[in-house]
């Protein structure tokens, strides 16, 4: 190669590596943007909080650890962040990576060795998924762990696209119109769990984590077996992104407009009280906590 051709070369590395760090910069503002807006909007993290940041070695929790790591330097609260790695001792499991990398980001860590991978599969009849297994035996796990290291908030890496997908395989497989919160209290009232990539999107993520070069380490207990359910749901809402752009954002933002008084579910809802003549049927005297002595005012239904 002669040095014409060399120069020009070496030119269109830097102005691919420019490139790439302008583009870089740009996905980390905005994730960094919709991890605060999250943050905010569900109060999810406080001053004062110790925070147990799950680390699976995939690409959410990387960017979700990165993230948090970036607003806890420029935050105006105090908190402490420990990552948690759960070693369920899946066969080629490659233990050195993620200590190298904590490490490396100077984060504190703790690797939990728990053999659940043994317990799955001699549960889970060979061909059937062990997903729900998995993951029940991973969070009854770190829940304990939390409590033992004094955290107060366990941070999970779900994105936007999660929650939809959950929301999805419930109403569609189970019969329930329930998604996963950007924020809860675990069933035994110990532990708040928060999502703080609730608003970003999985393609973001995974360009970003592509971008910043994390040391993925693939599932090989399920995310090789086919026909999941959640994967069937990921492929429905991926096909109607690419057909309808916006149609995942407008779907996102129903989870946070939900009209009860429009479903059908009595227990949310009462409507064996509805009564004509008031707005929307309801009945303020009839409402908890209304006095007696306070009637409603009616109003002139033909005017609503």
């Amino acid at each position: 190669m002669n040095f014409a051709l060399m120069t020009e070369q070496i030119d269109t590395d830097v102005s691919l590596d420019k490139k790439m760090k302008l583009r870089m910069n740009k996905l980390q503002k905005r994730l960094r943007r919709e991890m605060g807006k999250a943050i905010a909007d569900f109060n999810m993290i406080e001053d004062g909080d110790k925070i147990m940041v799950c680390l699976s070695g995939g690409k959410d929790s990387y960017a979700m650890l990165d993230i948090l790591m970036n607003l806890q330097r420029n935050a105006p609260i105090s908190f402490e962040l420990v990552a948690v790695n759960l070693d369920q001792k899946q066969p080629g499991f490659p233990e050195h990576v993620l200590p190298a990398y904590l490490e490396s980001v100077g984060v504190p860590f703790h690797i939990v060795e728990r053999d659940t991978y043994s317990v799955v599969k001699s549960v889970v009849p060979e061909g059937k998924t062990t997903c729900a297994l998995c993951s029940r035996l991973r969070r009854g796990t770190l829940y304990g762990f939390a409590e033992e290291i004094g955290a107060n908030k366990i941070a999970l890496g779900h994105h936007r696209d999660d929650i939809l997908e959950t929301f999805f395989l419930n109403m569609f497989y189970g019969g329930k119109l329930k998604g996963m919160p950007p924020k809860l209290v675990s069933d035994d009232g110990k532990n708040m769990v928060i999502r703080p990539l609730a608003y970003a999107r999985e393609k973001d993520i995974a360009e970003y984590a592509e971008l910043r070069e994390f040391p993925i380490i693939p599932c090989n207990l399920c995310g090789s077996q086919d026909g999941l359910q959640r994967q069937i749901i990921k492929e429905m809402l991926q096909a109607w992104d690419k057909q309808s752009p916006g149609r995942i954002e407008t779907m996102f933002r129903s989870l946070q407009n939900v009209v009860p008084s429009h479903l059908a579910d009595a227990e949310l809802f009462d409507f064996k009280s509805l009564e004509v003549g008031y707005r929307h049927g309801i009945n303020p005297a009839m409402q908890s906590g209304a006095e007696n002595n306070h009637m409603p005012e009616m109003i002139d239904i033909l005017s609503v």
